[in-house]
């Protein structure tokens, strides 16, 4: 049941994140900056965790906090800036579809990330490593058909009667761009998830390290902003669209998500939260297409399968290895349980 329970949960943050990227999509349409975004949206989720915090910690004692574990944060902070700013940047410049199946790179790069970082065991002499190692390299191949090759347009198609080739030059060109930033926000994604992890194991308080790393990507972020903007005018709120995408990411994703990702980081480690990326695409494909009223081009469907099917190579390669420990630990249990058995008939004889 817990095992059904953390997958139940990620399921539900896959479909809050992909309402998100939608719901972004259509306030930044509205003019409003992804960097004063970040800063808003994270400055608002420290008050909801501190309130959060302040109810289930009110009769638990914390683990002590020490200075590396707040070093570690500190970069947790910095990671989530990251991955924030360019993750909301790439959906700027292309389109919440996008931004789900370049989050199918999570899984391949997580996986890399905690081979090397020895979280995850390779041995390329069994069938199950073969096929994480080969669905890996086949969804970053979808990922890269995704971004550079769009194909002809299937539905909601633009007239190409009226469109001018410098449009449709630019247009190319701010796809290719949103998704080589989609691409670096899932690399960074991918570190934080082996950070969080890192963290989690030794600090087994998701409300708090949550809380902390927000303060510091809110300190972070803003920083950026004022680098990156130079009008005041922009740190004003305009439309109803804007105030809702905040109070939406500051609740259900700088909070919610964060502590569901962290809590689950801790029970089934980084890999199983990183497979969950590929569900969103889905989901994007869907809202896309029906609520904003993006065009679906014949590249993101052949992308988007190529990216499915090394997907499922990484799952079933991992359902193996679970396979293998648990006839294992069967065949140890049994064997342990028959030593006694044989040495007391050999007593009796």
């Amino acid at each position: 049941m817990k095992g059904l329970g953390v997958t139940a949960a990620m399921v539900a943050v896959q479909f809050l994140e992909v309402g998100f990227n939608t719901m972004l999509k259509a306030a930044m349409s509205k003019g409003m900056s992804n960097f004063v975004f970040v800063v808003y949206s994270n400055g608002l989720a420290i008050f909801v965790l501190l309130l959060a915090s302040f109810i289930f910690y009110r009769k638990r004692s914390l683990p002590p906090l020490t200075v590396s574990l707040v070093c570690r944060i500190f970069l947790l902070g910095l990671l989530s800036c990251c991955v924030q700013s360019f993750m909301f940047t790439g959906i700027g410049y292309s389109s919440p579809t996008l931004a789900s199946a370049m989050g199918d790179l999570i899984p391949a790069f997580t996986f890399i990330l905690a081979i090397i970082s020895r979280m995850e065991k390779l041995d390329l002499r069994t069938q199950s490593s073969l096929a994480k190692c080969i669905g890996t390299m086949v969804s970053i191949i979808g990922a890269l058909i995704v971004t550079l090759y769009k194909g002809l347009p299937i539905i909601n198609a633009l007239s190409s009667n009226g469109q001018p080739s410098e449009v449709l030059l630019s247009l190319q060109s701010n796809w290719v761009l949103g998704g080589f930033l989609l691409a670096v926000g899932s690399l960074c994604l991918s570190i934080l998830f082996i950070v969080q992890t890192w963290i989690i194991r030794e600090y087994p308080a998701e409300l708090i390290v949550t809380l902390i790393s927000s303060f510091f990507t809110t300190f972070q972020s803003a920083l950026v902003a004022l680098v990156a903007e130079k009008d005041p005018k922009v740190w004003r709120l305009r439309s109803n669209m804007e105030l809702i995408a905040i109070g939406y990411s500051a609740v259900f994703l700088v909070a919610a998500r964060n502590v569901v990702a962290t809590w689950a980081c801790r029970k089934k480690g980084p890999v199983f939260v990183a497979l969950f990326s590929p569900l969103g695409m889905v989901i994007a494909l869907v809202m896309g297409v029906t609520f904003l009223g993006d065009t679906l081009y014949l590249g993101s469907l052949i992308g988007a399968t190529v990216i499915a099917l090394g997907f499922y190579a990484v799952i079933w390669g991992q359902a193996q290895e679970k396979t293998i420990e648990n006839r294992g630990i069967c065949s140890f249990e049994s064997s342990s349980a028959k030593v006694p058995l044989l040495e007391n008939e050999g007593l009796d004889i």
